[in-house]
């Protein structure tokens, strides 16, 4: 019998979970941990931030939802993970101490870097969880006039959401007869071409921007930011009196074996999603060391190899799935604007856009038909 833990509740963790119940035998133990016993759609917080949904509309019970999938589940902070003696350290949670495992799946996500900018605790909102977004709305809400700065730092890796929060605060001071009081500005550390990249996409955000508009700051990396401005190390200044950025991301604290990560702590795995320089280790989502954007849809995939080349490796047989590296999403202009894209991030090739409001629809269907199939 193989003992397999899988840490982290994400979209990782749940779908590398329930892929090995599907399709190992039951003579093998699995066992999720994670420090939150509910799921979160996390593509939805700028839905939640607006008023669009409620937190139990886009989350569910981990537990539950294991329990039907004969998965045992632990509500426990990994604090430590030792890949070469294959044990987990665990800390406040419902397990305390060394868990031994025969193989790991690691999808414990990205840390928010917060500290590397001085001053984003105090001074800045964000929403990539539900409460920050829940925060972030009644900050909105009180927002009637003056400077709306929208934007990501540099290290980021996730551009989605800074611009939805754009055109959704847009609608909502449009709605309410609050617009022409206002400005909103997006801040982003790249030059203009490199939008999510691509002169397509480009021109399709440019689009999108001045139906609404919304100004755009390129080349303005965001060294802190203090009660009134953010500011570059150059000595470059921008005022608000609204601010939700995007903080750097760093790999999480648990695995901290440098020989294993990037310079930004992530864990460098190859196209089977095995970690390199260890045997019987996995690593999927946001925590693994890819180039380009960190999204949900990419661990899921992630998830689908790791889970299936972990079977064949405990059946005996040589992991052969490989992952290919696409770019995927959607963003929700709230109307005919709303962009699709889709790129292959290792090939040289220029992607495809698409926009209109049948994409809009789309990502709410999406998002429905994920939550029905998992919880």
């Amino acid at each position: 019998m193989a003992n397999i833990l899988v840490l982290g509740g994400g979209f990782g963790g749940v779908v590398a979970a329930e892929a090995l119940a599907k399709d190992l035998g039951r003579e093998h133990q699995i066992t999720l941990i994670s420090r939150d016993t509910r799921f979160t759609f996390y593509p939805a917080l700028v839905r939640l931030a607006f008023g669009g949904c409620e937190p139990d509309d886009i989350s569910y019970d981990i537990q539950e939802a294991m329990l039907d999938r004969r998965v045992r589940f632990i509500k426990s902070e990994v604090a430590r993970v030792d890949p070469y003696e294959r044990r987990v350290r665990l800390a406040h949670g419902d397990v305390v101490g060394q868990v031994p495992y025969d193989y790991l799946i690691y999808a414990l996500g990205r840390r928010l870097a917060t500290e590397l900018v001085p001053g984003f605790f105090e001074h800045a909102h964000h929403l990539l969880n539900v409460e920050a977004a829940l925060k972030f709305g009644e900050a909105a809400k009180d927002f009637s006039k003056g400077q709306a700065v929208i934007g990501y730092c540099p290290g980021t890796r996730l551009a989605v959401p800074v611009y939805e929060t754009a055109f959704a605060l847009s609608r909502m001071l449009e709605e309410r007869g609050q617009r022409e009081h206002t400005t909103i500005t997006i801040i982003s550390p790249e030059p203009a071409s490199d939008r999510l990249g691509g002169r397509v996409m480009g021109k399709a955000l440019r689009d999108a921007l001045d139906a609404h508009y919304i100004a755009f700051m390129p080349e303005f990396p965001i060294s802190r930011v203090t009660s009134d401005y953010v500011w570059t190390s150059s000595g470059m200044r921008y005022g608000f009196d609204l601010l939700m950025l995007v903080p750097p991301f760093h790999g999480a604290s648990a695995f901290n074996h440098h020989e294993l990560i990037d310079e930004d702590g992530f864990i460098r795995v190859d196209r089977r999603m095995r970690v390199q320089g260890v045997e019987r280790m996995y690593a999927v989502g946001d925590a693994v060391s890819f180039e380009g954007p960190k999204m949900g849809h990419m661990a899921v995939r992630q998830a689908e190899v790791a889970a299936a080349n972990l079977i064949a490796e405990i059946e005996g047989r040589e992991p052969h799935r490989t992952y290919e590296h696409e770019l995927m999403l959607v963003i929700d202009e709230g109307g005919p604007n709303s962009i699709y894209l889709h790129k292959e991030l290792w090939k040289d090739d220029p992607g495809t856009v698409r926009q209109g409001r049948f994409w809009q629809w789309a990502k709410w269907a999406h998002e429905k038909y994920w939550e029905y199939q998992h919880s």
